[in-house]
């Protein structure tokens, strides 16, 4: 009976032993990330004369839009606001790899391999997503704004409303374009098949619809259909890659 007791606190502390150093784990996980996010966060830092006036500037002056700053300071706390978001877009791959090497050792030896494949598949859909909105759906989005007006009232934005734009729809659409590996992971871990994304197409499409009017600012219901449709495509895309899943994991 002693013995039988015994051994039961073993397993308990062995138990712990192992949560502990999961936790240690996941400690070091997120040193690493916050580390990659400085590091990007100095180089934007480096070159953020270049990004704020050749990089975000850029639609407003083809879109003929007039910026100005209502805040003292508030060029400052603007320039350190992009440098830090800046460097968690650079740090992306880096964030996902270690997100990844957390969850690797829940995953088999045959799907651990596949790490690296994921990590630049996820970089690569998200920098798409942002691609599109910026070379798309901003000028679209813009342009929309800036038709609006009349002789006694001036069209001048204020600048941290504007980057505020510029950043929600950049960061919404990159999210939005990561539904196929969304897709993937939850058809690994069994919790979505490509029979109930079928089944509920109607339905996504609806979702779709509210979600375009969320990520794009004001009514303009042209930026509202250029993200429908790459929506549409995508969960289309996730269907198949939640088919080829299953098919792996058979």
């Amino acid at each position: 009976m002693k013995e039988k007791y015994l051994k039961k606190d073993f397993e308990t502390e062995e138990l712990e032993m192992s949560f502990l150093e999961h936790l240690e784990e996941l400690r070091w996980r997120l040193i690493f990330a916050l580390i990659g996010v400085i590091a990007g966060t100095i180089i934007c830092w480096i070159f953020i004369d270049f990004i704020i006036n050749q990089v975000l500037l850029a639609p407003a002056i083809h879109a003929g839009i007039t910026l100005q700053n209502l805040k003292p300071f508030g060029q400052l706390f603007l320039y350190m606001q992009v440098a830090i978001i800046g460097g968690i877009v650079l740090s992306i791959p880096n964030i996902i790899y270690q997100i990844w090497q957390f969850i690797a050792p829940a995953l088999r030896e045959n799907e651990r391999k596949y790490i690296t494949s994921i990590v630049l598949f996820t970089t690569f859909c998200f920098l798409t997503g942002l691609v599109f909105a910026y070379y798309v759906m901003l000028p679209l989005s813009l342009s929309f704004a800036a038709q609006f007006g009349t002789e006694s009232i001036e069209n001048n934005f204020a600048i941290d409303e504007y980057f505020s734009i510029i950043i929600s729809i950049m960061l919404g659409a990159g999210l939005v374009f990561e539904l196929p590996m969304l897709s993937f992971f939850l058809s690994k871990i069994g919790i979505l098949t490509p029979q109930f994304m079928r089944k509920f197409r109607k339905h996504a499409l609806i979702i779709i619809l509210v979600v375009s009017a969320f990520l794009t600012p004001g009514t303009d219901p042209v930026s509202q259909i250029v993200l429908a449709v790459p929506l549409v495509l995508l969960y289309e895309i996730s269907i198949f890659v939640s088919k080829v899943s299953h098919k792996k994991s058979i």
